[in-house]
C-alpha cells in the first residue's frame, strides 16, 4: 500500500546512509593520521595499552641517553686518570735513577726531586680539574661517604653501593678463619757448635715470596746474630726473622696463601749431636714453637727443606662469602662492591666486626627505563691526590715531597718506591673498574634498551597504528556504499509520487 505521510523507505535509507558516512569518515581519519586509534571510543583497552608504551618508548630513549652521557662523564675520567698513570710511571723511573747514587752529584739528585715535585703537583691539579659541566670526577665528590669505621680496619674501598634515599648501610663483617703468616722455627739450641770450631761452617738456604739467600754460619754465631744475618736479606726473600729461645723464627713478611717461607739445610755435618732442628709454628698460635715432633738437620725433610705456607682470611661481609687475599675481603654484588683490610690483630681473631657505615656519595647513574633502586647504577670514584694515593701501610705519594720521609735526596728511596707501586696499582685498578663499567655495563645497557626501543614500539604500532592496507580496502567499500545508499535515498524520496497516479485515474 503506498503512503504519503511517513516514507519509511526513505528513513531506512537515511540511516543507512548516515552509517555509511560515519564509516567512511572514521575510515578517512585513519588514513589521515596513520592511527588506528584517535579518541577513546576506537578502542578503549586497546588506548590504554598504546598511552602506557608510548610512556614506556620514552622513558627507554631517555635511558639511552643517560647511558651515553655516562659513558662521555667516564671518558673524562679516564683521561685525567690516563695522564696520571703516565706521570707515576715516570717517577717510578726518577726513583731508579736517583737509587744510582755513586753515579749522580748532590745537583742531579736536587733536580730530580724539583721533577718529582712538579709531577706531585701536577698530579693534584688534575685530581681537581679534571671535571664533567663543572662538576670535579676525580677529587673523591664521587667517592663514597662514611662514618664509625671500625678501629679494626686499616683500609678500605668501595667500588659501588646503592643506597635508598637518605638512608644509610652498615658494612658487617665475620671472620671465620683467621689470616696466618707462614712460619718454621729454626732450632739451634742457642749458641752454635760445630765440630772442626771457627774453620767449621752451618749453611741454611732462606727463601721467601720475593727470592732466596744462603747463609753460611760459623761455630760460636748466637741466635741474634742469625736473626740480624737473615734479616739484612729482608728486602730481598719477604721473610723476616726474630730470636726465640734457643732458636729463630722464620716468617713471611706477608699474610696468605701466597706467602711462604723456606728453609733448607745446606750443610750441617759439623753440628755437634742433634742441637738443630727446624719445625712449622702453629698455624693458630704464631707465638709458639708446634710441640709436634722436630726434623732434625739430617732428615731428609730438612736436607731438601722445609715450607710453609700463609692463610688467607675467610670472612662473609654483609651475609655474602668474601674472596679474600691475605688480610683482606672483598664482595661484589649489584648492590655492594666492597674491599677490606683488616688489622693484624682483628684478621686473626674469630668473630663480627662492624667494619663502617656508608652515608652516601658515589655517582649515581640511572640506566633503566623504571626510576628505582634496581634501576640504579652506583659507582665510586676515589680521591686521586697525592694524600690519598698509597695507603697507610706503605704510606701516601704525598711522602714523596721535598723534605719528606721518602724525598730521594735523603730519604728512603726504597720505601717511595713501595708506596710509588702501590699508587700505580691504585690507579690501574681504578682505570680496569672504570673500563669494565663502560664496556660491560653501559655497553650491554645500551643493547638491551635499544632492542627494549625496538620491541615496545614494535608492540605499540601494532595495537595504535593504521593498517593501510585494510583501511584503503575500508575506504573503497564505505564509498561505494555510500554511493549506493544515496541513490537509494533518491529512488525511495520519489516512491511517494507514485501515489499520485491513483488520483488521476
Amino acid at each position: 500500500m503506498s503512503r504519503i505521510n511517513t516514507n519509511t523507505g526513505s528513513l531506512i535509507a537515511q540511516r543507512i546512509l548516515g552509517s555509511n558516512n560515519k564509516s567512511l569518515g572514521v575510515t578517512l581519519e585513519r588514513l589521515s593520521t596513520g592511527l588506528r586509534i584517535n579518541r577513546g571510543k576506537d578502542d578503549p583497552a586497546g588506548l590504554i595499552a598504546s598511552e602506557n608504551l608510548r610512556a614506556e618508548k620514552l622513558s627507554l630513549s631517555t635511558a639511552i641517553s643517560n647511558s651515553e652521557r655516562a659513558d662521555q662523564i667516564v671518558n673524562i675520567a679516564e683521561g685525567g686518570l690516563q695522564e696520571v698513570s703516565g706521570l707515576l710511571t715516570e717517577l717510578q723511573g726518577l726513583l731508579t735513577t736517583t737509587a744510582n747514587k755513586a753515579g749522580l752529584s748532590e745537583e742531579e739528585k736536587q733536580a730530580n726531586q724539583l721533577q718529582i715535585d712538579s709531577i706531585l703537583q701536577t698530579v693534584d691539579r688534575i685530581s681537581d680539574a679534571t671535571n664533567f659541566q663543572g662538576t670535579k670526577l676525580l677529587n673523591g665528590k664521587f667517592d663514597f661517604t662514611t662514618t664509625s669505621v671500625a678501629t679494626g680496619v686499616t683500609d678500605y674501598r668501595i667500588n659501588s653501593a646503592k643506597l635508598a634515599n637518605g638512608q644509610s648501610l652498615g658494612v658487617q663483617a665475620l671472620v671465620t678463619t683467621s689470616a696466618q703468616q707462614a712460619g718454621l722455627f729454626l732450632s739451634t739450641n742457642g749458641t752454635l757448635n760445630l765440630n772442626g770450631g771457627t774453620n767449621s761452617a752451618f749453611t741454611v738456604e732462606i727463601a721467601g715470596n720475593l727470592g732466596t739467600r744462603q747463609l753460611s754460619f760459623a761455630s760460636g754465631t748466637t741466635t741474634a746474630q742469625i736473626t740480624a744475618a737473615i734479616n739484612t736479606f729482608s728486602d730481598v726473600t719477604g721473610v723476616t726473622a726474630k730470636s726465640s729461645g734457643t732458636g729463630v723464627k722464620i716468617y713471611s713478611n706477608d699474610f696468605g696463601k701466597n706467602s711462604f717461607a723456606s728453609v733448607k739445610v745446606v750443610n750441617a755435618a759439623n753440628i755437634q749431636g742433634s742441637q738443630a732442628g727446624v719445625y712449622a709454628l702453629n698455624a693458630q698460635n704464631f707465638g709458639t714453637a708446634d710441640t709436634a715432633t722436630r726434623s732434625a738437620f739430617n732428615s731428609s725433610a730438612a736436607a731438601n727443606g722445609i715450607r710453609d705456607t700463609g692463610q688467607d682470611i675467610v670472612a662473609t661481609i654483609n651475609g655474602i662469602s668474601a674472596t679474600t687475599n691475605g688480610k683482606s675481603a672483598r664482595i661484589n654484588t649489584d648492590f655492594l662492591d666492597v674491599e677490606v683490610t683488616f688489622t693484624t690483630a682483628t684478621s686473626q681473631t674469630r668473630g663480627a666486626v662492624n667494619a663502617f657505615t656508608i652515608t652516601g656519595g658515589g655517582a649515581d647513574f640511572q640506566l633503566a627505563s623504571q626510576v628505582n633502586i634496581a634501576g640504579k647504577v652506583s659507582l665510586g670514584v676515589t680521591d686521586v691526590s697525592t694524600r690519598k694515593l698509597g695507603n697507610s701501610v706503605v704510606g701516601r705519594l704525598s711522602s714523596l715531597a721535598s723534605g719528606k720521609q721518602y724525598n730521594i735526596v735523603d730519604g728512603d728511596i726504597a720505601g717511595a718506591q713501595k708506596v710509588v707501586s702501590e699508587a700505580i696499582r691504585q690507579i690501574s685498578s681504578v682505570r680496569g673498574r672504570l673500563g669494565a663499567f663502560q664496556k660491560n655495563t653501559i655497553g650491554a645497557t645500551i643493547r638491551n634498551l635499544n632492542v627494549g626501543l625496538e620491541n615496545t614500539a614494535a608492540a605499540e604500532s601494532i595495537i595504535r597504528d593504521a593498517d593501510f592496507a585494510s583501511e584503503t580496502a575500508a575506504l573503497t567499500r564505505s564509498q561505494i556504499l555510500v554511493s549506493a545508499a544515496t541513490n537509494v535515498l533518491a529512488l525511495s524520496n520519489s516512491q511517494p509520487q507514485s501515489a499520485l497516479q491513483l488520483l488521476r485515474g
